[in-house]
């Protein structure tokens, strides 16, 4: 049945090439939003699923990509496992080639690394038809170029993946999460802070108004020492307390797949937009017409703001980011009006270099544009 699925996937990359029509990858649509607006033709890869080797003392799974990632999840979960980086589903059909072209990490990002930085080996269809394979299975193979790190965060822009694998890590020994009250300039700089300590500090979130106090919800994951040691610490200095355990693994799923109510109050004609700023930023003033709470991850890293959905104001924020040293992108456009969603690399002094090395790198796996869908800039 894979083979036959390859066969299908290569006859319809090359159909599209001599037709000049762009194909869109799809597997379970669970982020058919997330990007610029898509070609209507589609290369579905639900039909090339399974996992094909789970080494759980290698740590280390390698599936094709069209499996649902609950099925990848589950598998770990019996070997007492996980994907450390915490990929976001949005929906139930979300599989495990989508989680890797989203390139998304959950709260779990600041502490464990980005899901690019686990991805081991790729297999890819480029836009020949041709069969590639790139990486391997454990994190010291130099064979070649790390092509397989190019592929998270391309939204099926460069090729079609076909497999993938990945490092997976043990579940920590022990978890707990605080939740304190506090304003954002002081959340920032305590967590910059210990963000400097040898502390399990696994994950953050301040929620709130910036010209008033917020909540500021921490997680920490490790050994059973340190995870007391630095919980004792953080409720005496901050006067948190410890939120029960199965209200914590909620509300941090809840975070990840963004159906806390703040996310799923956008207002129609609003968008979400996303902030990645360096660790020293501060607190940025929100802009008129904008929602007055907002959400702070990645130890303000990552920023979430609510506001008008239209081309001024992501020129605006992307200006704005750029100021501070970082980027902004429409994560979720709430409205019918088109815009550019992304910053682009030749908009950005500092990365203007790349814009030819990354239309070099287009060509050479997609020369005739069949995975050019716009979806990226």
């Amino acid at each position: 049945m894979r083979e036959a699925a390859l066969s299908q996937f290569r006859e319809q990359i090359i159909e599209a090439g001599k037709q000049n029509t762009a194909l869109s990858i799809e597997g379970g649509a669970s982020k058919d939003w997330f990007g610029n607006t898509t070609s209507p033709h589609t290369l579905s890869t639900k039909s090339y699923q399974g996992i094909l080797d789970y080494q759980a003392e290698e740590l280390v799974i390698t599936a094709c990509a069209g499996t649902p990632i609950t099925e990848i999840e589950d598998a770990l979960t019996q070997k007492n496992q996980m994907l450390p980086f915490e990929p976001p589903h949005f929906g139930q059909q979300a599989t495990f080639g989508g989680v890797i072209a989203a390139g998304l990490a959950g709260p779990a990002r600041i502490s464990t690394g980005n899901l690019r930085d686990f991805v081991l080996g790729t297999r890819l269809m480029d836009g020949r038809g041709e069969d590639l394979t790139f990486g391997g299975k454990v994190m010291k193979n130099v064979a070649g170029y790390d092509v397989s790190r190019l592929i998270p965060g391309s939204l099926g822009t460069l090729a079609l993946l076909l497999e993938a694998s990945v490092k997976v890590l043990p579940k920590p020994a022990a978890t707990a999460s605080l939740r304190c009250v506090i304003s954002q300039d002081r959340a920032l700089r305590v967590l910059n802070e210990w963000a400097g300590q040898p502390l399990p500090l696994n994950a953050s979130v301040w929620i709130g108004n910036a010209s008033d106090e917020g909540t500021l919800t921490v997680r920490l994951a490790g050994a059973n020492a340190a995870v007391n040691t630095a919980n004792l610490m953080m409720c005496g200095e901050l006067n948190a307390t410890l939120l029960d355990h199965t209200d914590a693994e909620s509300f941090w799923k809840e975070l990840r797949e963004q159906t806390l109510a703040w996310f799923r109050e956008l207002a129609p004609g609003h968008a979400l937009w996303r902030l990645s700023l360096p660790a020293d930023c501060q607190t940025i003033p929100m802009p008129p017409g904008f929602n007055p709470v907002g959400i702070l991850e990645w130890h303000g890293q990552q920023r979430w703001l609510q506001g008008p959905a239209n081309q001024n104001t992501a020129s605006t924020l992307m200006a704005l980011a750029q100021k501070h040293g970082g980027h902004a992108s429409c994560f979720r456009n709430n409205s019918s009006e088109q815009f550019e969603r992304f910053t682009s690399l030749q908009s950005n002094p500092l990365t203007a270099g790349l814009e030819l090395v990354q239309k070099r790198l287009r060509h050479s796996f997609d020369p005739f544009g069949v995975f050019t869908t716009g979806r990226l800039p």
